[in-house]
């Protein structure tokens, strides 16, 4: 299984992080510049053009990416506060064939200040018409950041619901 894995602003993926996932598979995670890459979805997208993949994830900024890219491969997807309603730099969404994909669990922390879960919450509601496959999993005391604990359960949750 070939996972894709999307991080947030200024960030990458820790080496804790990156150990559950490779439990479930192949980990790709390309380093992004999203202050001097607008087309980072794009960009993304064309990084990897012989390679399928099964899962998307992605976190704040990443989780916005992951959303689009997740549509573009058209599989399941991961994404933590995912920033799609406001971001703090500036991105172009590219135009994609599929508006949405199926199977796409969100963890919204009720507590974040960097990405306002109730803004993320009304972008989603405005998708509706698409008629999604959504899980949301509000986490009340969840901030920005996902505590190792909290990606394990959540990464295990996700697996085991796509397999069903």
């Amino acid at each position: 299984m070939n996972i894709l894995y999307i991080h947030g602003l200024n960030g990458s993926l820790s080496p804790e992080k990156r150990i559950i996932l490779e439990h479930y598979g192949d980990v790709f995670s390309p380093s992004i510049d999203y202050e001097n890459a607008p087309n980072s979805i794009t960009d993304i997208i064309e990084y990897y053009p012989d390679i399928n993949f099964d899962i998307v994830m992605g976190s704040s900024m990443g989780g916005f990416a992951g959303y689009y890219v997740s549509n573009h491969f058209q599989c399941p997807a991961l994404l933590f506060n995912p920033a799609l309603a406001k971001r703090p730099a500036t991105q172009n969404i590219p135009e994609i064939t599929h508006k949405i994909s199926n199977n796409k669990h969100i963890v919204l922390g009720t507590e974040d200040a960097i990405v306002n879960p109730k803004d993320t919450l009304q972008f989603i509601a405005n998708m509706i018409d698409l008629q999604p496959d959504f899980n949301i999993h509000l986490r009340n005391h969840l901030a920005h950041r996902i505590p190792i604990s909290i990606f394990k359960e959540e990464v295990e949750t996700f697996f085991n619901k796509i397999k069903e």
